[in-house]
């Protein structure tokens, strides 16, 4: 800004000079000098908003970082959160594609639509589904296969390997399963993977009384929350994350799935995090 650059030069040249040359009327610039002179009224607010911007490591947007100001008292427009974050280059991240896809064609059974789009439960337990994502990492290709409950949208178990194998499903629902209280017995629903066409998978399942759904060929939609998790996860984790070893993605992905389910904040979940909405729920 021009009054910038005139307040920093006029200890060493003549202000009549630097006016002319900066175009500046000398009534303009004095109101302006004034103005940076005068504290920011929203010091205090920008402090909180950076503040909870990288405490979340840049995942939140301006509508969830005015959430998280409006439970700590504060009485803020969201309009005026985004100027701010704006003023202060606050930017979270853009969501890319999932590029991998698991279907290769009938390998084994197809079950039908079972979940039909309703992505509501009454309780935990009733509803889980899952899927896998490829992630480019280090020369390497790691996939991710994680269970999600859809009464919370919390993560209950999840497998991370360098194969998308029967195994890596096998075991995200295998150590799902073993949190089952006794005589719970949900709806898990997949896409039309080779991985849950697999009789391994509804022997899994079998064991707990357990029903299986899946998406419709092609259709990503079916299976809407999950997808909804891979973008977030890639948008608020790993897209602009550099990482050197699968060993180092692993944490990070470790570190980011207990933040997802303890303190990521979900407007679905009226504003508090899996955990906190499973708390609350089972203790009302």
């Amino acid at each position: 800004m021009r009054v910038h650059a005139v307040v920093a030069l006029k200890a060493e040249h003549r202000l009549d000079v630097l006016l002319r040359v900066a175009g500046l009327a000398r009534s303009t610039f004095f109101y302006h000098q004034a103005r940076l002179q005068t504290p920011d009224p929203h010091a205090a607010l920008k402090a909180q908003i950076r503040q909870l911007f990288d405490k979340n490591k840049g995942r939140y947007g301006h509508r969830r970082i005015h959430d998280q100001l409006l439970k700590k008292g504060w009485r803020v427009a969201k309009k005026t959160v985004l100027k701010l974050m704006n003023q202060l280059g606050l930017v979270c991240r853009v969501r890319r594609k999932k590029p991998y896809g698991s279907y290769r064609g009938q390998a084994g059974q197809v079950a039908p639509n079972l979940l039909e789009r309703d992505f509501t439960a009454q309780g935990p337990n009733q509803k889980w589904v899952t899927d896998v994502s490829e992630f480019a990492v280090a020369g390497h290709k790691v996939y991710l296969s994680p269970v999600m409950d859809l009464f919370d949208r919390q993560i209950i178990s999840y497998t991370a390997a360098l194969s998308p194998n029967l195994e890596l499903t096998n075991t995200s629902l295998r150590e799902a399963l073993k949190t089952l209280p006794p005589g719970q017995s949900p709806l898990v629903h997949s896409d039309q993977g080779f991985q849950y066409q697999h009789v391994s998978w509804r022997r899994l399942l079998a064991g707990v009384d357990g029903l299986q759904s899946m998406s419709r060929k092609g259709n990503c939609l079916d299976n809407a929350v999950i997808e909804s998790f891979f973008g977030h996860l890639k948008e608020e984790f790993f897209t602009h994350s550099e990482f050197e070893t699968v060993e180092e993605f692993t944490a990070g992905l470790d570190e980011y799935i207990a933040w997802f389910n303890h303190e990521r904040v979900h407007s679905y979940l009226e504003g508090l995090s899996p955990v906190q909405y499973r708390a609350q729920a089972l203790a009302a």
